[in-house]
């Protein structure tokens, strides 16, 4: 499976042109780990060049980590964003012999841009100015770890490095009216020709991820009973609440959510909800996210199902379409699961969301990304509190991500 990496990227001058520096990090996309980082200081240029120079930088701290990785790059620089994706001509003499190289990073296909608002690119533009106060001290960026240079040979001191901390200010320029200029030419002018052929780039944009949290433990949680849909609604125990807790700092440390949704139960809008107070979002309730109907089996522990109802369960573990006496079959789920995920990624398209739900329909949806049988269900581990991931992209295809993390709890 084709590992996925993120790049963030900016660049700044402070005059445009004026002295200039540039800023990227590589991150995980779904745990919002920072892989790597890469600044430096570039002398007199315009904002266009630090930002296609934040760029190449950035590509190149990717390729170090894996060659074969599948990038996508997300700067709030429009120009770039739509050159970089073939979208607008380039026409200014300094930025093409920079859009080349940036091409020649990794292989057509592999790399995809985005378009991100400024305020979602706070790392990259911290970097940037980082790099610019240090050229107006005389000296260059540096990492505060033993680092990896990522430039190649020559070109600086691009380095990559565990991650840097205390913002610098922000200090950038206004674009230069010849920037403006050039931008209003791309758009206005003669379209640049598409690629044809094999050259045509899979650029598919960003995947819908949805970050999957099993709900924190209730009472009935470590007993090992049932507790489905059609039982007694339990609330958080104080286990539970302070799981919740814990995956609530986890998730705001890494900063990726951009939308949270949750099962009707109270246990996972319990758990969404102290997620949600952290992160400053609002709770969006998916009826298609419930957990499993146990129907007569609600309650009851596996030992006490097989004692009161064995023809029930044994029918239950050969066929997903039997289901316990007055309750839903897993094919039911499945069904429910799959309409509820189809509308979340209409409806998020390219972003992160947080989806707060039950054991079977994490289940589900990590058996229908995999392409799996229903048995397959009976042979994944989910914890309380654990966090598991798929992304979901344009063309149909889905990759899993994670499955049943655990580490912000320990």
């Amino acid at each position: 499976m084709m590992r996925e990496l993120v790049v963030e990227a900016d660049g700044g001058s402070r005059g445009n042109p004026g002295p200039a520096g540039y800023g990227a990090v590589v991150l995980d996309p779904v745990t919002g780990e920072t892989l790597a980082e890469a600044a430096e200081y570039i002398g007199t240029a315009t904002n266009n060049v630090a930002e296609y120079r934040g760029l190449i930088a950035g590509l190149r701290a990717a390729h170090a980590i894996d060659p074969t990785a599948r990038v996508r790059v997300r700067m709030d620089s429009k120009l770039v964003v739509e050159q970089m994706s073939g979208r607008w001509k380039i026409k200014h003499p300094d930025m093409r012999p920079l859009a080349a190289e940036a091409k020649t990073v990794f292989p057509a296909g592999q790399v995809a841009y985005q378009w991100i608002p400024r305020e979602r690119n706070k790392q990259a533009d911290r970097l940037a100015n980082e790099a610019m106060d240090a050229g107006a001290k005389g000296g260059q960026w540096q990492p505060r770890t033993p680092a990896v240079t990522a430039a190649a040979p020559g070109t600086g001191a691009a380095t990559v490095t565990a991650p840097a901390v205390a913002p610098a200010g922000a200090h950038r320029a206004a674009p230069r009216a010849a920037d403006e200029a050039e931008a209003a030419g791309d758009v206005l002018g003669e379209p640049a020709a598409p690629p044809v052929g094999w050259a045509l780039p899979a650029d598919l944009g960003a995947p819908a991820t949805l970050v999957l949290l099993r709900h924190g433990e209730t009472a009935l949680t470590p007993q090992k009973r049932f507790s489905g849909s059609g039982g007694t609604d339990p609330e958080l125990s104080p286990a539970g609440r302070r799981q919740a807790e814990r995956v609530a700092t986890a998730l705001a440390a890494r900063g990726t959510i951009q939308a949270i949704v949750s099962s009707p139960l109270r246990r996972c809008r319990e758990t969404a909800e102290t997620v949600a107070a952290r992160l400053g979002l609002d709770v969006r309730i998916e009826d298609g996210l419930r957990e499993t109907d146990f129907g007569a089996w609600e309650g009851l522990t596996f030992a006490e199902v097989r004692e009161r109802h064995p023809a029930d369960l044994d029918a239950w573990l050969k066929s997903a379409k039997a289901a316990p006496t007055g309750g839903e079959s897993f094919a039911a789920v499945a069904r429910r699961v799959g309409v509820a995920r189809d509308k979340l990624i209409a409806r998020y398209a390219g972003k992160t969301v947080l989806v707060v739900t039950h054991v079977t329909p994490v289940k589900t949806l990590v058996r229908l990304a995999l392409g799996a049988p229903p048995e397959s269900l009976f042979r994944m581990e989910l914890a309380a509190a654990s966090l598991s991931a798929v992304a979901y992209y344009a063309d149909g295809n889905a990759s899993l991500r994670l499955l049943n993390d655990t580490s912000h709890l320990r």
